[in-house]
């Protein structure tokens, strides 16, 4: 069962907590010549600039100072890392966020986002994206199209032209009432996605899911072209035909589409990218671009199941602290979703779970400050963690949401 009453939303000096922590790992970070890169993740994850800028807008004394240099630093060596033009994972796309959310702060960076951007639009279609057997870079948010169509849209109104590649393509895999195209290929034998092989993945960072909020975000920005919206409706279906009730009474979702009879017992991963806070809010979200109230009605009442239900003596698990605390795997996750939903959907079940998740990140702030000595990254480090706090809790700006399918 969901453990304890629902307190409310922090403010005084738990919210200062908040900011000082937020403080102290910028500056730490900025100071830190021998151990920039690794607790980052990659020079190029766009987590620590996006954490100062919203650390400048709602910061105390001396934040914008701490901000501004924390940004200064990373320009430094933004864009160096692997190379690919995904969000995540050291990827131009993500650099792209980090350069428009620092010139927030430093306004000349505009004029790197502008060219990175023009660079992205032109190259990353020239990526030979596959349209059949396709793996993570031929789709998905956290390495492919769609993280890309999300990035441009931080920050900024984002140009037609720039989303129109993504867009088609993102389009084209979903073609088909059962997405025969988004199944994957290549990951027999993997050790950890082997179970995936052959499969079409749900989840918000690998799967349809995501796919779903890229194609939401087309429609918003491009308006409701056919190509876009025909895709959008058909992977909205799909992803509706594989909710299942759980063991738990819980609407839920497993990591890949049903080939039979749902699974049996309780799906302990209810996270942003998986389970039931990312899909249903790919579902809400997208029907509400749609204009279609039904369907939003019925994925506010399957986040509802979880939010009524949450326990995080089981639903948040993992052996890292990155598991529990952070955007992808935990409560930061579930915190940003429920308050996408609290915010714009104004879910009652929503609030409530959002005051529960704030008080339990706000009880373990000493072990999101030691996630910030292993992980500054915005995915899975302390970074993405205290932004989900600070907006959340301070009322930051929701500019960089676009990074998660949320907004």
């Amino acid at each position: 069962m969901p453990s304890g009453p629902h307190p409310a939303a922090p403010t005084g000096q738990t919210g200062t907590a908040v900011t000082a922590l937020a403080g102290r790992l910028l500056d730490t970070w900025s100071a830190g010549a021998g151990d920039r890169v690794a607790p980052a993740g990659h020079p190029s994850d766009p987590g620590i600039p996006v954490l100062a800028a919203l650390l400048h807008d709602v910061g105390g004394p001396g934040s914008a100072g701490t901000a501004s240099r924390a940004v200064a630093v990373w320009a430094r060596t933004a864009g160096q890392g692997p190379g690919h033009c995904g969000l995540y994972d050291g990827g131009l796309a993500g650099t792209l966020v980090g350069l428009r959310t620092g010139a927030r702060l430093h306004p000349r960076l505009h004029v790197a986002a502008d060219r990175l951007r023009d660079q992205l639009v032109r190259i990353a279609p020239a990526r030979g994206w596959r349209r059949e057997q396709v793996s993570f870079p031929d789709y998905d948010v956290i390495v492919g199209p769609s993280g890309i169509l999300l990035a441009l849209c931080v920050g900024t109104e984002p140009e037609p032209a720039g989303l129109e590649p993504f867009a088609d393509h993102v389009a084209a895999l979903c073609d088909a009432d059962e997405l025969p195209r988004l199944r994957t290929a290549g990951y027999a034998g993997h050790p950890r996605l082997g179970w995936l092989d052959g499969r079409v993945n749900t989840g918000m960072g690998h799967g349809a899911a995501g796919v779903v909020a890229a194609l939401t975000a087309a429609v918003r920005h491009l308006g409701p072209r056919p190509g876009p919206t025909r895709a959008l409706r058909r992977a909205t279906r799909w992803l509706t035909r594989q909710s299942f009730v759980d063991a738990r009474s819980v609407r839920t979702w497993d990591g890949a589409g049903l080939d039979g009879p749902p699974p049996t017992g309780a799906r302990a991963r209810q996270a942003w990218c998986y389970g039931t806070p990312g899909v249903s809010w790919a579902l809400w979200d997208a029907a509400d671009a749609l204009g279609d109230p039904a369907s939003a009605a019925w994925a506010a009442e399957a986040f509802t199941t979880l939010a009524e239900r949450y326990d995080e003596t089981f639903h948040l698990f993992g052996d890292r602290p990155a598991d529990v605390l952070a955007l992808c795997h935990g409560a930061a996750g579930v915190l940003a979703v429920a308050d996408a939903f609290d915010h714009h959907a104004h879910l009652p079940a929503a609030a409530e779970l959002k005051a529960r998740l704030l008080a339990r990140l706000l009880a373990r702030l000493p072990e999101l400050r030691a996630l910030g000595q292993e992980s500054r990254g915005l995915l899975g480090g302390a970074s993405g963690a205290l932004c989900a706090l600070l907006t959340a809790a301070h009322g930051a700006p929701r500019t960089w949401l676009p990074c998660l399918g949320l907004r």
